[in-house]
């Protein structure tokens, strides 16, 4: 009796769906599992990114004001990215802490609106590794100076890409020159002119903050009021809420800002989650 030679076909096929079902179905399983992990995750970082000549050190005093009064203690993570985007990881996540500080700077923290595409590309690389280390599904975001622009880029051009799974909560920028050191809000920079014209992409649920320094009437010591204040055309009408605030007294100038009382207040108003207890100093802190 002769065999069919189209059964010797259905079986070869039967055996090489069969090999392509297998990884498919071990993928999926290791997808699903990462999805669950990210749901269930309770850890709300706040991401910080400093500005231009600055490097991961720059918030050391702003954190340790914040932990001065507070009921746990934020842990921080600090991520150094070279310039071949690899990443020096220092410090960890407290068992308890569900809110840590992590810090991202850069190998090339210099200025102008090339680096600062450079470095959102970094940032994103930064971000990638973070999600896979610690599965969190939403953050909060912080930048001073450049760090405010390096994530408005961020935000426009690579947050699409995990929007589904991870929701950026709020963000807050400080000092950020969003017309650079330009006066005049009719000299549109480039790099103002780019982000209006993607603004459409930054996620309506969005909330943001923009704080200025007013060392004087006009700017805070280097960054234009109005450049400051050209955020307001990029954010307002296009995420849920955009809130401008000017702090004053002392540190307000630009370099100080990280240090000054309204900022540290500020963030531990609109960024951190409240506590339903009265905040109580730390043991061995010099609360003056």
């Amino acid at each position: 009796m002769r065999k069919n030679p189209n059964y010797k076909w259905l079986i070869l096929v039967i055996i090489i769906l069969i090999m392509l079902a297998v990884p498919s179905f071990f993928w999926m399983k290791k997808d699903n599992k990462s999805r669950a992990e990210l749901s269930k995750s309770l850890l709300s970082p706040v991401i910080m990114v400093p500005g231009s000549s600055a490097t991961t050190e720059r918030f050391n005093d702003l954190i340790d004001e914040l932990n001065k009064t507070t009921l746990n203690r934020h842990s921080v993570i600090k991520i150094k990215v070279s310039r071949e985007a690899k990443l020096t990881y220092s410090g960890s996540i407290g068992k308890n802490d569900l809110e840590p500080f992590i810090i991202i700077g850069f190998d090339n923290n210099k200025d102008g609106y090339t680096n600062i595409k450079k470095q959102a590309k970094w940032l994103n690389v930064a971000f990638e590794s973070l999600i896979q280390n610690y599965k969190f599904n939403n953050f909060k975001a912080f930048g001073h100076s450049n760090g405010g622009l390096i994530w408005t880029y961020w935000l426009e051009h690579y947050y699409s890409e995990y929007s589904d799974n991870i929701k950026i909560k709020k963000l807050m920028t400080l000092g950020t020159p969003y017309n650079f050191t330009e006066s005049n809000i009719n000299n549109r920079t480039q790099m103002l002119a780019d982000f209006i014209k993607n603004r459409a992409t930054l996620p309506q649920y969005l909330k943001v903050y923009s704080l200025s320094g007013g060392k004087n009437y006009e700017s805070d010591g280097i960054v234009p009021e109005t450049s400051v204040a050209a955020g307001k055309f990029i954010f307002q009408n296009q995420v849920k809420n955009y809130t401008a605030m000017t702090v004053t007294g002392e540190k307000a100038d630009h370099s100080d800002l990280p240090q000054n009382k309204q900022v540290i207040q500020a963030i531990r108003q609109y960024l951190l989650k409240k506590t339903n207890k009265p905040l109580k100093p730390i043991k061995g802190k010099d609360n003056r």
